[in-house]
């Protein structure tokens, strides 16, 4: 069972890599708030499906209050907001790019761990930050050496921004989650936080007037609407599922590990279905990012 858990875990890096490429092409077509919006319906739908077979529950009304209250809060954060930098980035730097800042989002979950929670890092696990962050930075160094003889150079760096942002408002959901879920179901969990992002999409599309469009005009782009619910499943749906799976029949050091092969994984599936072209560089700091992933969560 432990080399189908390892399977599970390189599988959930393909599922991601595989969903921010549907989700980046979504949004190109759409917008980033009304992709948001559906992502998180249509994962509450699964979720719902999955609950009721693995544990006879389609919604999570035996959480207790305190579980409410910070998965509720983890929706907000770790949805809402950095989901709304996340699809921004996917259009303005494109999907490739984007994932492989999400290496950085276990460097800033272990420093809000350690100031929330108080759990402490090892001298060693300081090493893995340094060797990802120098992948992060190779990488944005080469995106802004190519990016100054485009057009949209400036539009590029705030793309970089939001991929920073992302990550760090990622990094806030979990430890929320953390500090929430205790032993209780993670998939009924996750379906909490999609319920509350929900919500959340839906005050912002109201207060932006775009509520018309996400609710009405959206569904009928057939060209947005189509790789949105391929993104739902292949990230919310499979990526957790799978995910979870591989936690369950591995050692979590492994798991991270192979799961943080997404900004590796993404370079094929971005050159032959976007189109995109890769600089050596982007592929050396992405190979950088995942070995620091692997040297934090390993050593």
């Amino acid at each position: 069972m432990e080399k189908l858990g390892l399977l599970a875990a390189f599988g959930t890096a393909v599922c991601w890599a595989f969903s921010a490429i549907y989700f980046e092409t979504a949004s190109r077509k759409s917008s980033a708030l009304a992709i948001n919006f559906w992502k998180v319906v249509f994962a509450f739908i699964f979720l719902g499906i999955s609950g009721t077979v693995l544990r006879g529950v389609p919604f999570p009304w035996d959480a207790p209050p305190r579980t409410w209250l910070f998965l509720s809060l983890s929706g907000l954060v770790g949805f809402v907001v950095a989901d709304y930098f996340l699809f921004n980035a996917y259009v303005m730097i494109g999907s490739r790019i984007t994932v492989v800042f999400q290496s950085l989002t276990p460097v800033f979950t272990s420093a809000l761990a350690f100031v929330f929670l108080g759990e402490r890092m090892r001298l060693e696990r300081l090493a893995g930050m340094v060797v990802t962050v120098g992948g992060i930075l190779l990488v944005v160094l080469t995106r802004a050496r190519h990016a100054q003889h485009e057009e949209q150079a400036g539009h590029a760096n705030a793309g970089l921004l939001f991929a920073l942002f992302a990550a760090l408002f990622q990094a806030g959901g979990m430890v929320l989650t953390k500090a929430g879920i205790g032993t209780y179901s993670a998939v009924s969990a996750t379906q909490i936080r999609t319920l509350v992002a929900i919500a959340g999409f839906g005050i912002q599309a109201l207060v932006l007037g775009q509520a018309d469009f996400v609710l009405r005009e959206v569904p009928k782009k057939r060209e947005a609407f189509i790789p949105g619910i391929k993104g739902a499943v292949f990230g919310p749906f499979l990526g957790v599922a799978l995910s979870l799976f591989s936690l369950q029949h591995t050692q979590a050091g492994a798991t991270s590990t192979l799961m943080a092969m997404t900004p590796v994984v993404i370079i094929l599936p971005s050159v032959f279905m976007l189109k995109q072209k890769v600089h050596a560089g982007e592929i050396l700091g992405a190979a950088i990012a995942v070995a620091g992933a692997a040297l934090f969560f390993l050593l």
